[in-house]
């Protein structure tokens, strides 16, 4: 075998998750890589704000409404700064134990079965919400039922009841003409474009949603929204936590910081990098629970884009309706592909963790996303609604990515750098992730026992 060759397989072999930091190599180990500088920031933060900005937007409305107005608000702004404290810890342990992805980090603190553990919860986080982007997309494309009402797509109401305005034809045409190819990049810096495009489209929702609610306030057809949670019994109560799960979803990113700080041109810039990206989604979020519940008050629903689907109480409301949708629709196609990159790094570092990187096996990158894309695709056909699949995928997987791993690792402390804060932030972060997850899930069996018992099943 050539030198030059040999020089690569052992690289490789070195980093079963990811390929190594590009700052730590030399062009002759990745020829592939040359011409390549390393990442800007604003694409990084692009990259990274895509991320965090999915299919959690269109929950937050329905998350107020279940809060109140002001706690509601409070929480999402609390939740995104334990994001950035946790984001930060990784980051900083990272460099420490000289780790190049988050599963490395949890490998140099738990072992192996702590990597594979780590592993699991980002597959099973990132599946449930490319779940919940396919079910939103279906939802926008060809309608859906809630509480009785059928909320017709757009497709539908475009060109009628047909078979290719089905839910499952539409989702497979999706499925094979835009995000087959935009799941194909081997490297999360190409979808830089794609990611600020989504940035933007996510902000004309929240402008438009903004607008249309001032407009109505000013002509005085919105009720004074409600500030405080409606507590009347126990389920009230118990439904309060559900929405933990879906605030953590709204903004996990954990597992593409590092895919995005190795492709860095300056990686002292990670820090800034995270700290805009939160700002700027805290922001986006804000304006979105706020607007939202403020414009459709009590029947906000689970998705609020369910809701654009009617007359909006102003002139050229079926306009409006059909831009919010398409706008939101497109946002979600070009979220998708970021989201599934680290999936399928993680999967396949799950699957084979001493092969060659993906990205230089294409037979087996070929089989991995064939598989998740499939996999995916019959999810988005059989969960009921976002909120279930928020439920499953945010009080199991996305707590434990997000909170219980950052903090653990701060809590283990290998390297002996945890500060006296980080202790204290982690202890929070754990009691905060595992009782409201606990509470969660207790919540919604209490929820379907009694609902079993209405309907007499």
């Amino acid at each position: 075998m050539p030198a030059g060759d040999q020089k690569r397989r052992r690289i490789l072999n070195s980093t079963p998750l990811l390929p190594q930091n590009r700052h730590n190599l030399d062009d002759s180990a990745f020829p592939s890589e040359s011409g390549f500088s390393g990442s800007s920031f604003s694409g990084a933060v692009f990259n990274l704000s895509t991320t965090i900005v999915g299919a959690g937007i269109m929950a937050l409305p329905a998350t107020v409404k279940q809060l109140g107005m002001i706690p509601g608000l409070i929480v999402i702004l609390l939740v995104g700064i334990l994001t950035e404290s946790s984001v930060d810890m990784i980051l900083r342990f990272s460099r420490a134990s000289k780790s190049n992805s988050y599963a490395g980090l949890v490998g140099d603190a738990f072992g192996g079965a702590g990597r594979s553990l780590l592993q699991l919860g980002i597959v099973v986080n990132n599946v449930g919400l490319l779940v919940v982007y396919m079910i939103i997309i279906g939802d926008v494309l060809s309608g859906t039922w809630s509480e009785g009402e059928h909320h017709l797509g757009l497709m539908q109401e475009w060109l009628g009841h047909q078979w290719w305005t089905t839910r499952s034809v539409l989702l497979l045409l999706t499925s094979l003409f835009v995000f087959s190819p935009l799941i194909s990049f081997k490297r999360v810096d190409s979808l830089r474009y794609t990611s600020a495009l989504s940035v933007g489209l996510a902000v004309i929702f929240v402008v438009i949603t903004a607008g249309v609610t001032i407009i109505k306030i000013i002509n005085g057809s919105i009720a004074t929204p409600r500030l405080h949670p409606n507590l009347v019994d126990r389920t009230s109560f118990l439904k309060l936590f559900t929405t933990v799960p879906v605030l953590v979803t709204a903004y996990i990113c954990h597992h593409n910081v590092h895919p995005i700080d190795n492709e860095l041109k300056d990686p002292t810039q990670m820090k800034s990098i995270v700290k805009t990206s939160i700002i700027l989604c805290s922001s986006v979020y804000i304006a979105t629970g706020f607007f939202g519940f403020l414009l459709f008050g009590d029947h906000t629903q689970d998705d609020v884009l369910a809701n654009f689907d009617g007359d909006l109480g102003i002139p050229y409301s079926s306009l409006i309706n059909d831009v919010v949708r398409i706008s939101y629709c497109l946002h979600l196609m070009l979220v998708f592909p970021i989201i599934f990159f680290s999936l399928r790094l993680n999967l396949d570092g799950l699957l084979f963790p001493y092969a060659i990187p993906i990205a230089f096996d294409n037979r087996r990158f070929f089989l991995v996303t064939a598989l998740l894309m499939s996999f995916v695709f019959l999810g988005a056909n059989f969960v009921p609604s976002i909120w279930d699949a928020f439920q499953f995928t945010g009080a199991t997987a996305t707590v434990s990515v997000g909170f219980i791993f950052p903090a653990a690792v701060a809590l283990r402390d290998t390297h002996g750098i945890a500060t006296k804060k980080d202790r204290q932030v982690s202890w929070v972060m754990i009691i905060l992730a595992v009782s409201s997850s606990i509470m969660a899930i207790f919540s919604d069996i209490n929820t379907f026992f009694i609902s079993n018992k209405l309907t007499g099943t």
